[in-house]
């Protein structure tokens, strides 16, 4: 007992859009396996499940919300210069999903990352306005409008730390797993100027991800073969994917905690 009260265990879960849903996958099996979790850190996507998660939200239910995602419900055009969609429908899905919940709420303590867009400094919270924080996080630049808070013009957390592990150990997490969602790099044919510049993008993030892992005691990565960020009809692919990258990840989660049954609190 006295060995794990020793470890602030966290979980640390990237954004990625649809490929994000992974996430759900990753926190069924670790829900069934009774992995303790004591801070969980999201950005982006990531942040919105990492809510689910800490405030005791059904994986069923959460599941349920992410297979019902689609395109078309998210997409209200905008003729704002400030966004290219107006972020409402994305408000009213977070308001749905939350119900009026608050970080006091939360089972397990949780923290959701996000970025200044004028600064570039990265702005990490605990408390305040969960349902305005998780938005902010989830917001892309240039698609969505920017979240003001404070003062500050706040976007999507994974601009800065797509996979916030560091934050998680500023926070003072001992041991870290983290889900390394990835981005889509595409093998097939780039025969566009666009497609070229979003590969291009594709490559740094991958590498990025990559070094942001790197202090983390376990990494996740579930396959996620060519699944685009926006297919969010293969949410149920994802969480699978997620599901196997968790269960394989076991073995070694289990021997580096010292877990032998299902829930070592109990």
């Amino acid at each position: 007992m006295s060995f794990f009260k020793k470890r602030k265990i966290a979980l640390a879960l990237g954004g990625g859009a649809a490929r994000g849903l992974a996430n759900i996958g990753v926190i069924k099996v670790f829900q069934r396996e009774g992995i303790p979790i004591d801070l969980v850190v999201g950005s982006s996507i990531g942040a919105m499940l990492a809510a689910g998660y800490c405030l005791g939200i059904p994986t069923y239910r959460i599941e349920k919300t992410a297979l019902e995602c689609t395109t078309s419900k998210l997409t209200d055009v905008s003729v704002s210069r400030k966004g290219f969609l107006k972020g409402k429908k994305l408000e009213k899905l977070i308001c749905s999903f939350i119900e009026g919940r608050t970080f006091s709420d939360a089972k397990i303590p949780l923290a959701v990352t996000t970025t200044d867009i004028e600064t570039g400094e990265e702005i990490v919270y605990t408390k305040g306005n969960l349902e305005k924080i998780l938005v902010a996080s989830s917001s892309w630049p240039g698609i969505f409008p920017a979240v003001e808070i404070d003062g500050r013009k706040l976007v999507d957390g994974g601009i800065r730390n797509s996979i916030p592990v560091k934050n998680a150990l500023d926070l003072g997490a001992t041991f870290t797993i983290a889900v390394h969602i990835g981005f889509c790099v595409k093998t097939t044919k780039l025969d566009n100027p666009f497609q070229l510049f979003i590969q291009s993008i594709q490559i740094l993030g991958e590498e990025l991800d990559r070094y942001q892992t790197m202090r983390a005691d376990v990494i996740i990565k579930p396959a996620l073969v060519d699944l685009d960020q926006f297919a969010f009809d293969r949410g149920a692919e994802a969480i699978s994917d997620g599901e196997r990258a968790a269960e394989k990840a076991l073995p070694e989660i289990k021997k580096k905690l010292g877990l032998k049954g299902k829930d070592p609190w109990k």
